[in-house]
């Protein structure tokens, strides 16, 4: 016997009937923006922002924010044909160069391609390692060979999505100081904690990294997925979302710290694979867009 009482039931039913109804009036409207002759960028990146972006519509919406593919739609087909033969001529060039070898990871594949692409293939061999910069495609590509099913797709998205992340770069510092006017705000305890550890020193970088790559590597793909259609979407204030939530849920282990690098090691353990924090941080980012301005 259901230990539910009726009132209770009823308010399930009807709030997965209204979440369900919202879910299909959504994908209704996104269908539409899809399928305009001439899409609207604009109303694309509002979608991202605002709602769900269902998995099987992902790829085109990703592709038309990014501006991989043409807003008019009868030029699909032509440029996503133009988009295959560059990637193809691409890996073609980089097997014959013998750059790569069968053994070599698809992301190091596609890194590499990139630097034949953006013709920095020599310096990058004759440097004495590979630079952050490049560590950070690598990350992202990394993480979009778990989310897309194609290669030509996860290529060219991964190369868009790296020039958010170069605003992502530019804008660190202002990020980080809003993440520790809010970290103050809401928990000062965990702040000073933090504070500690020194993950706020300026000659820090371990939350950069995270801000600039968009934690890959960090949270478990499938649902940092739900955090980068915000960042397609134009907001940048996101990652700081993520963060605070994040630590929050880890808040008491985190009082056991020592150091930076056992701070690093724990948040890296997280994944959130349940989807959890992601959801609280896309919430916070809805209620704090109307109080906290900060222009990209």
């Amino acid at each position: 016997m259901s230990s539910f009482s009726p009132d209770l039931r009823n308010f399930r039913s009807s709030y997965y009937d209204k979440c369900l109804i919202n879910s299909v009036e959504e994908k209704k409207s996104l269908n539409k923006l899809l399928q305009d002759e001439v899409r609207n960028r604009s109303k694309l990146k509002q979608f991202c922002m605002n709602y769900t972006v269902p998995n099987a519509q992902r790829t085109l919406l990703w592709s038309l924010v990014m501006d991989i593919m043409p807003l008019h739609k009868s030029s699909t087909s032509f440029i996503r044909d133009q988009r295959r033969e560059v990637y193809e001529d691409l890996l073609r060039a980089v097997t014959v160069m013998r750059a790569i070898d069968q053994t070599k990871p698809k992301e190091l594949v596609m890194h590499t391609m990139w630097l034949v692409e953006t013709n920095r293939l020599q310096s990058s061999n004759s440097s004495s390692g590979i630079q952050e910069d490049d560590t950070q495609f690598i990350d992202i590509v990394r993480t979009l060979l778990q989310i897309f099913n194609d290669d030509v797709d996860t290529y060219w998205m991964a190369k868009g999505f790296y020039q958010y992340t170069r605003e992502l770069k530019r804008e660190c510092v202002k990020l980080k100081e809003m993440t520790q006017t809010l970290l103050k705000r809401e928990d000062i305890a965990l702040f000073y904690r933090l504070e500690k550890l020194g993950l706020f020193e300026e000659n820090t970088k371990l939350l950069d990294n995270w801000y600039i790559t968009c934690f890959a590597g960090v949270i478990c793909e499938m649902m940092l997925v739900k955090i980068w259609d915000k960042v397609c979407g134009g907001s940048r204030k996101i990652v700081i979302f993520l963060f605070l939530e994040l630590v929050k849920d880890i808040k008491s282990l985190i009082f056991d710290l020592n150091s930076l690098a056992e701070l690093k090691a724990l948040i890296e353990t997280v994944k959130d694979l349940d989807g959890v924090i992601v959801n609280k941080a896309i919430k916070s980012l809805q209620s704090n867009n109307s109080e906290i301005e900060y222009t990209h």
